[in-house]
C-alpha cells in the first residue's frame, strides 16, 4: 500500500483506458522487492482525504531514465509530457535535477489499474500511521483483518475474491486480452522493463549497451504459450532478436550460447558468434532472474536449427 501523489492519482483517475502505470520514486537508490509480481498493490491518499484511492497488480520493478520511463509508459507515468513528469520528479527531489539532466528512477510497475469512485473510497488499515510517507506491506496469511483486504482486492478487481489466508494471493493475468480483438499482449511494458533493468542495459549476447537497440526477447514466445515472465526474458541487440527468433542462435539449459551452422552455410558469415559458441553468456545477479530451463529446452527443440 503506497502513498500516492495526489496530481499523480487524479491524472490517471481521469484516464481509465490506461491499464499499466509508472508508480516512480524519485530516487532509484532502494529497489523495490516487496512484492512478487501478481501481487496487488494500492494508493492511499495523504492526509486529510487518508482514503485508498485505487489499485493495481504488480508486475515489476526496474531502474529508469526518466527518458526511458517516458518512452515506455507515456501518461502512464501519471503525466501528459515528459516535461511535467521531470518537474514532480525535481518538485520531490532534495538537491532538484539540472535542465539537461536525465534522473534515474525507481519504478514500481503496475497492470490493471483501477481508480475507485469517491464513495468506494476506504479508509486506510488502523495501523497505516499518519507519518508514514512511501507505505506499508501486509501479509495477508498473517493479517489479523483478512476480511478488509479480502473486500478491497475485490473492489480492485470488480468481482468477489476469496482469499486464503494460509497462502500468498496473486493474480497470474491474460497472456492475450479480449481474443475477439486484436490480441493485446497484457504486461508488455513492465516485461520490457524488468527484463532492461536485470541485464543491466547490456545485450546479453553482444554485451552492447546502446539502449535504442536493445529489445527484450520473449525464449519462449506468447503464441506458443509463453509468459511475461523474468525468466522467459533476455535482453538481445535487436538483430541479435531476430536470429534467436529465428533460431539461428539459441541457447542450453546451462546458459550456453549455441551458434547455428546454417547461419554460415546460408549466408556465409556470423564468425563474430561461432566464436563466442559454448560460452555463457552474460547472465542477471539473481539465480530466479535468469532464463528459465524449460523455456531454453523448448527453444532449442522447437525453434533452434542445429
Amino acid at each position: 500500500m503506497g502513498v500516492t501523489d495526489g496530481e499523480w492519482s487524479r491524472f490517471l483517475a481521469e484516464r481509465p483506458e490506461i491499464n499499466e502505470v509508472n508508480f516512480w520514486r524519485p530516487s532509484s537508490a532502494n529497489a523495490f522487492r516487496v512484492l512478487s509480481p501478481g501481487e496487488p498493490f494500492f494508493f492511499k491518499s495523504h492526509y486529510p482525504e487518508n482514503r485508498i484511492v485505487g489499485g493495481g497488480v504488480y508486475s515489476g520493478f526496474a531502474r529508469l531514465r526518466a527518458s526511458e520511463a517516458w518512452a515506455l509508459y507515456g501518461e502512464g507515468n501519471g503525466a501528459s509530457s515528459l516535461e511535467l513528469m521531470r518537474a514532480r520528479i525535481n518538485h520531490y527531489r532534495r538537491e532538484g535535477i539540472s535542465p539537461r539532466e536525465d534522473p534515474v528512477i525507481g519504478c514500481v510497475l503496475l497492470r490493471d489499474v483501477r481508480f475507485f469512485s469517491v464513495h468506494q473510497r476506504m479508509r486506510p488499515p488502523v495501523d497505516f500511521a499518519s507519518n508514514i510517507v512511501q507505505g506499508k506491506s501486509y501479509d495477508l496469511g498473517s493479517v489479523a483483518d483478512i476480511y478488509y483486504f479480502q473486500g478491497l482486492i475485490s473492489q480492485l478487481l470488480g468481482q468477489e475474491v476469496n482469499v486464503d489466508d494460509s497462502r500468498t494471493w496473486h493474480r497470474p493475468g491474460a497472456v492475450y486480452g479480449d481474443r475477439r480483438l486484436t490480441p493485446q499482449r497484457l504486461g508488455q511494458t513492465a516485461f520490457k522493463a524488468v527484463v532492461l533493468t536485470a541485464y543491466e542495459g547490456h545485450c546479453a549476447i553482444t554485451g552492447s549497451k546502446i539502449r535504442p537497440v536493445l529489445q527484450a526477447a520473449h525464449v519462449k514466445p506468447l503464441p506458443a504459450g509463453g509468459e511475461h515472465r523474468l525468466d522467459n526474458g533476455i535482453l538481445l541487440r535487436s538483430d541479435v532478436h531476430t536470429l534467436f527468433d529465428r533460431g539461428y542462435l539459441g541457447l542450453d539449459s546451462k546458459h550456453r550460447l549455441l551458434v547455428s551452422s546454417r547461419l554460415r552455410d546460408e549466408f556465409g558469415n556470423g564468425e563474430q558468434y561461432y566464436r563466442q559458441a559454448g560460452k555463457q553468456i552474460r547472465l542477471p545477479d539473481r539465480r530466479a532472474d535468469r532464463p528459465n530451463a524449460k523455456f531454453l529446452e523448448w527453444h532449442a527443440d522447437v525453434v533452434f536449427r542445429g
